[in-house]
């Protein structure tokens, strides 16, 4: 079941570069920075992802990345997801982050498994969403 929404944030592509095949199909590797509100703290994050397309045209994707709060927390996270390039060029995708913190406002993090959407539009402005799954 989700539980609160905890983050929100939007940001825009920086950098996008082809690798080569792994058996499957392409593979994208694409890295993003951005702002929001990550529970109730304002905060920056840079994030990496590796996208495969595979045969039926959906996308399969893994990344990493950290969060920086204003107030000096610090987390990390790993995820994965699915997604769908759409006709206009934008791409949409669902799945889950779990976060590593040390910071005293985000160590609940430590617990909890989020649930994601993130969409990218066709010129690289990135905006997500992340709620509690509990």
């Amino acid at each position: 079941m989700l539980g609160e929404k905890i983050r929100v944030a939007s940001g825009q592509v920086t950098t996008r570069r082809v690798l080569p095949s792994q058996g499957g199909g392409p593979r994208m590797e694409t890295s993003f920075e951005g702002t929001g509100t990550m529970l109730g703290i304002d905060e920056r994050e840079v994030g990496t992802y590796t996208s495969v397309v595979r045969p039926d045209g959906s996308l399969f994707g893994h990344g990493q990345g950290v969060i920086m709060g204003t107030d000096g927390s610090l987390a990390t996270w790993v995820g994965q997801g699915v997604g769908t390039v759409r006709s206009d060029g934008a791409v949409s995708y669902r799945g889950a982050l779990c976060y590593e913190s040390a910071s005293p406002s985000w160590v609940r993090l430590n617990t909890v498994a989020g649930v994601f959407e993130f969409e990218v539009d066709a010129r690289g402005n990135t905006r997500s969403e992340l709620w509690e799954w509990k």
